[in-house]
């Protein structure tokens, strides 16, 4: 399917809409109940149900990225060479080599089903320990050896994650000299301002990032190498607060959970109501290289008479949470 025919929501029918439902039901997530080319109710209620089981946006709505994941969903280990290209390789089939990889403790870096620099470096130590051409391609020879040898291996604790924790514990319980990263695409500049002066003030070097896509925004963010990454989002007309942290597959970043929940409590006062704390695998928050977390607001008449406070309060648990680097939970 091209780009062009997207996005496809309820009402729509054609060849495309087949496609689309040939591609749910691949995955068993319930019957269709909708005519073969009519996006009806049913296939509605398909779409939303992978959006929430993806961590995607949940509109019932096949727009890029939610069509993106679909194609990755359907993708086994084994069906495809896997090799560092360019563009990357992105799939359930890179996942579930990079948590193979982790499980026997050859650090791919995030399972995120995108194959970069990490996961082939992971894969050529996996291939020379076993005595294989160590050319950083999951052919199948490869796939066969790591089947054989994670079929053995009992402990599910992922290297990445004992490597994200130690690096954790071993941080500054400061943000002095750290390089910090705010995502702002329109809307929030004065709050955007607002946090940097104050995490300036607190002896952080800020960058803030403008681009107006995800995938910029996180492109952007890699390229700068800051430390942490908060993305701000306004929607306009919706009362809502929520901090969302990178989890994906069988991994979810620790450090970016806590400093969700750490951000989400110190809201709470401020929004008058429940602050969602939610993994999900949103382009910025999938593809960043560092803790990161994406802050969600509205309305725009809530955010702009609490900007200054609502500054305060995420710089605060920015603080709070490097000062807790010691003893993550």
């Amino acid at each position: 399917m091209t780009d062009g025919a997207l996005p496809l929501a309820e009402g729509d029918t054609g060849t495309h809409v087949t496609d689309l439902q040939q591609r749910l039901g691949i995955l068993n997530l319930g019957p269709l109940m909708d005519a073969p080319g009519n996006f009806g109710p049913s296939t509605r209620g398909l779409v939303e149900q992978f959006q929430r089981l993806r961590g995607l946006r949940i509109d019932g709505v096949v727009g890029p990225n939610t069509w993106s994941t679909l194609v990755e969903a359907g993708l086994r280990l084994g069906s495809r060479v896997l090799a560092r290209r360019h563009p990357m390789l992105r799939g359930d089939d890179v996942a579930e080599l990079q948590s193979r990889l982790c499980s026997l403790g050859f650090d791919t870096g995030r399972v995120d089903g995108i194959f970069g620099d990490q996961t082939a470096k992971a894969l050529a130590e996996f291939q020379e320990n076993l005595g294989l051409l160590s050319d950083a391609t999951a052919g199948s020879a490869t796939v066969d050896e790591l089947l054989r040898v994670s079929a053995r291996h009992t402990d599910t604790q992922l290297v990445n994650s004992v490597r994200e924790r130690e690096e954790r514990r071993s941080s500054p319980a400061t943000l002095e000299n750290r390089h910090l990263g705010i995502g702002e695409i329109g809307g929030l500049g004065t709050l955007a301002a607002n946090l940097a002066r104050l995490l300036g003030q607190a002896g952080a070097r800020v960058s803030v990032l403008h681009h107006p896509e995800d995938s910029g925004q996180a492109a952007e963010a890699n390229i700068a190498g800051v430390d942490t990454y908060v993305g701000l989002r306004l929607h306009p007309s919706t009362k809502l607060a929520s901090c969302a942290f990178y989890s994906g597959y069988s991994y979810e970043s620790g450090p970016g959970r806590e400093l969700a929940e750490a951000v989400a409590l110190r809201l709470r006062p401020l929004v008058g109501g429940e602050v969602e704390t939610v993994g999900m695998s949103v382009a910025v928050l999938r593809e960043t290289q560092m803790p990161a977390v994406l802050l969600e607001l509205g309305p725009t008449e809530l955010v702009v008479e609490h900007a200054g406070a609502l500054a305060e309060a995420v710089a605060s648990a920015l603080v709070h949470w490097a000062e807790s680097a010691g003893s993550p939970k």
